[in-house]
């Protein structure tokens, strides 16, 4: 990681090594409590196509990145044991086919031990002989049960170390705040191209290069819509041609840094006015729901809270004729956001942990009628959630609501009809929770994007 930008190779530098103790501290306190006195975690192995000898994309396995910033190194290893300096066993095979991974650098290698292996067979001899107490976290493969761990992925410790990955270090707050830099820029140049009349497939081209990454190193594949794709929440086809006519984008779309994911949406109008002027009520919404994220409050509460406002913005922008408490009665407002407010964000887009009652068994149930939301907790300081409000014109969903006799005659249906050409609205910022409110990780990045420091 040579190219860090100097502020933030000197945050990760001075904020590693307490991150690292942390992490060492709650993993001893864990494998205590579960009766193991080691942990092995497995970076996972690259599959090979069916009936090829070529793989897929390798993606490491998020316990393994939890400890180690390594995105390509397939079966590795980490290994920790309470006292000691983790253990990184490193997979070099000797291979002329593909270029093995090479030794680490930066500012964490110092605080683990390195060993590059060139086969299980080493790996293994690079453990303690006796894994009898030993937890294993990773793909259950026939070697592992060779190697005799005590356990393969327990559940009540998996559960103990996920519960507590939702609280982010200072560490982990750096590799996110940049993240969400890079992610800034890819939007940027993401939005130019769709100004300029790009097609889906060359505004992706255009925000993987801003963000000086390659698309398996993105934390997910971009959301890149124009028009009525926007009105399927995980559109997935980057169209090479542009569309005869253009109306709008939604762009999700995030960046990594060092393992960690940002999560950005912003929805744009070519030339309609009205569109547009829809985008700014959705964007103030947005924004109303970020300033009431604080530690202690009941994520549930926010989307509850989300579905009210929705329904006032459905009212004023005529797209119902009810008022917004009729709305969110009779469904009408899950008609037009069928999905969760948030969800927790880090290692992984969707992060972990999200309905845990406790570090043991137990989960917070959704509220009633929110079967898509993916955070139930009680927020605290160092989560990191995303708020991605949006209206969307579905015609599975308004197709349903037309033969609703509860919902059919509360909908503006020219108006309808109207917009949904345009798809949708999604607005999306990444917040990192504090005890007095939040601090908006994306709206800096973009700030800083626009005065030229991203």
């Amino acid at each position: 990681m040579s190219d860090i930008e100097p502020g933030p190779a000197e945050e990760l530098e001075e904020s590693f090594g307490a991150h690292l103790a942390a992490l060492c501290d709650r993993t001893g306190r864990a494998l205590t409590a579960c009766g193991f006195t080691g942990l092995l975690v497995h970076s996972g192995s690259a599959l090979t196509v069916f009936e090829d000898d070529r793989t897929y994309p390798f993606v490491a396995h998020a316990p393994f990145k939890v400890w180690v910033p390594l995105p390509d190194a397939p079966d590795s290893y980490v290994w920790f044991e309470p006292g000691s300096r983790p253990k990184l066993i490193l997979h070099q095979p000797r291979d002329y086919w593909y270029k093995p991974a090479g030794l680490p650098r930066g500012y964490w290698v110092r605080h683990f031990d390195v060993l590059p292996v060139a086969d299980a067979a080493a790996a293994r001899a690079a453990l303690p002989r006796d894994l009898s107490r030993a937890a294993y976290i990773g793909d259950a493969t026939p070697d592992i049960g060779a190697w005799g761990p005590a356990a393969v992925n327990p559940r009540t410790l998996m559960r103990t170390l996920d519960y507590d990955r939702a609280v982010k270090s200072s560490y982990e707050l750096v590799c996110m705040r940049a993240a969400n830099r890079l992610g800034a820029r890819g939007h940027l140049a993401a939005t130019r191209a769709f100004e300029a009349g790009a097609s889906e497939f060359e505004i992706e081209l255009e925000f993987i290069a801003a963000c000086g990454l390659r698309e398996q190193e993105l934390p997910y594949n971009p959301i890149i819509a124009l028009n009525e794709g926007g009105a399927v929440l995980h559109y997935q086809v980057l169209d090479r041609h542009p569309p005869r006519e253009r109306h709008s984008l939604l762009i999700d779309a995030g960046a990594e840094f060092a393992g960690y994911a940002s999560d950005i949406t912003r929805t744009h109008s070519y030339r309609d006015g009205d569109f547009r002027a829809l985008i700014a009520r959705m964007e103030e919404l947005q924004q109303r729901l970020c300033t009431g994220v604080r530690a202690g409050v009941d994520w549930r509460d926010v989307q509850l809270e989300a579905h009210a406002q929705i329904g006032r913005l459905l009212r004023e922008a005529d797209l119902v004729r009810c008022g917004a408490e009729e709305a969110v009665a009779t469904g009408l407002t899950r008609v037009f956001l069928p999905h969760g407010i948030g969800h927790l964000l880090g290692i992984e887009v969707h992060d972990v942990g999200g309905f845990m009652k406790a570090r043991g068994d137990g989960d917070i149930p959704r509220p009633e009628g929110h079967p898509y939301l993916r955070l139930t907790r009680v927020l605290e300081p160092g989560f990191v959630v995303t708020m991605e409000p949006g209206i969307y014109f579905i015609p599975q969903l308004l197709e349903a609501a037309r033969a609703d006799g509860t919902q059919a005659g509360r909908i503006n249906w020219p108006r309808v009809t109207e917009l949904m050409k345009f798809g949708g609205i999604r607005i999306e910022d990444d917040l990192a929770v504090t005890a007095a409110g939040c601090e908006n990780l994306t709206r800096d990045a973009f700030r800083a994007a626009a005065a030229g420091h991203a």
